[in-house]
């Protein structure tokens, strides 16, 4: 649906903007451009507004330093504010549901609201994760609907897929290159322009809205598919009686070898894009079998180390039933708070439901989230009381334990599973 380039009205380059949503994308997105324009910082939940203008970022992206440094901008959970803005950024979960589909509704939701405050002359930029083609076929009629404006006529679109990594602060915002893409040619040089004024690392414009969201969802299902392979390499090995980090350790001395490693695949990007993906493939008429396959695989891992744990401990004769387990690591990645389809939660459900009596311990978590989620925490593990201790997530506060550290949390012959691989050989009993 690229548009020749004709014209429509476009912002003001000092054009105030918009970001919905500040989560781990929106909020270091709007203090970015807060340093060099007027910002509006929009999100439904209150709360997080309250938290957001007393400095305190609950996500542990932003500090209240970079906080207060964004004198551009202003928080709002006001819809109204919306109004004096000429470029809305929406940067929205866009989770699956519990059938592995696509589940639009915060998308949905935040394209009327901005709907029913768009102008002659706006700018609606996307950076949710999206299928290829929701954003000219979901977004932009409910934008028309809802404003009585034309697509490509009064009002311009873009897509922009983010590209934020929770928890990586070497990697930040204005460091990794930014794919651009418009509706028509002036609006696709408008997004460029726009975002090159913060991202330093340059950026990449797409031919079209839709070869930008297809290149986001194929970030991740590349890293998904591969993967796949080595956990299912992993699966391979444990039946065989080798060890997969010595397997990779020997075959990555060849020069070509990808240095990926076998874990617990979860999160808001590599366990969900995908499901985007095949959701848009089987509506095109085509069934892709690696993609479906490799989620397939990842999603038995967690099974596979339940199981392991629990054979481990009934060959020491313990019962799994009233066995005391401790899991380090509920978090869906090392050193963030994120949640969000947790495979590490999963665990400790699943050890649970096996009769495991399981402490959770995450100094990362928010206690009361993963309280909601099944997993109450302790705040320190108890020394010498643990029959099982899982290392789940590979949080900084965990990677350096030594063996003694280690031994000391279990009682005489508890079993050790290093499902990242990272804790000393003496230290272990099995590793993923």
């Amino acid at each position: 649906m690229q548009a020749t380039d004709i014209e429509v009205p476009l912002p003001a380059r000092d054009a105030r903007i918009a970001v919905i949503g500040l989560g781990y994308v929106g909020l270091p997105l709007a203090v970015a451009f807060a340093s060099r324009r007027q910002v509006t910082g929009f999100d439904v939940d209150a709360t997080r507004v309250a938290e957001l203008r007393a400095g305190h970022d609950r996500t542990r992206e932003m500090d209240p330093q970079a906080l207060a440094a964004a004198t551009g901008l202003e928080l709002a959970s006001d819809p109204a504010a919306l109004r004096e803005c000429a470029i809305h950024i929406v940067a929205v979960p866009t989770p699956i549901d519990a059938f592995h589909e696509p589940d639009l509704e915060p998308l949905r939701q935040a394209t009327a609201l901005v709907a029913a405050a768009l102008k002659p002359g706006d700018l609606v930029i996307y950076e949710s994760t999206v299928y290829p083609g929701t954003t000219e076929e979901i977004c932009v009629p409910i934008l028309e609907a809802g404003s009585g404006l034309r697509f490509n006529v009064d009002f311009s679109c873009g897509y922009s897929p983010e590209r934020v990594s929770p928890g990586d602060h070497h990697r930040r915002l204005a460091d990794i290159r930014k794919i651009t893409s418009g509706s028509h040619p002036a609006a696709a040089r408008a997004v460029d322009e726009l975002y090159r004024s913060i991202i330093t690392a340059g950026t990449w414009p797409a031919p079209s809205i839709r070869v930008a969201e297809a290149a986001k969802v194929v970030e991740n299902i590349q890293r998904d598919v591969n993967i796949a392979l080595v956990n299912e390499l992993a699966l391979v090995f444990d039946r065989l009686g080798i060890d997969t980090g010595d397997v990779l350790e020997a075959a990555g001395t060849k020069w070509n070898f990808l240095p990926f490693r076998p874990g617990l695949v979860g999160g808001h990007c590599i366990g969900v894009d995908p499901y985007y993906l095949l959701h848009k493939s089987r509506s095109a008429g085509f069934h892709p079998e690696l993609i479906h396959t490799a989620r397939e695989v990842n999603e038995r891992v967690v099974g596979h180390v339940v199981s392991r744990v629990l054979g481990l401990l009934r060959g020491r004769g313990r019962e799994p039933a009233g066995s005391r387990v401790l899991v380090l690591g509920v978090t869906f990645k090392e050193n963030c708070p994120d949640l969000r389809n947790s495979r590490a939660l999963d665990l400790v459900r699943e050890l649970g439901a096996a009769g495991a009596r399981v402490d959770a311990v995450d100094p990362w978590a928010d206690p009361g989230e993963s309280a909601a989620l099944g997993a109450p925490l302790r705040e320190a593990p108890e020394q010498g009381a643990y029959d099982a201790i899982v290392l789940a997530v590979a949080h900084a506060q965990f990677r350096d334990w030594d063996a003694a550290r280690v031994r000391a949390l279990g009682r005489p012959g508890a079993v050790v599973y290093d499902v990242k691989s990272v804790w000393p050989r003496e230290a272990v009993d099995a590793r993923l």
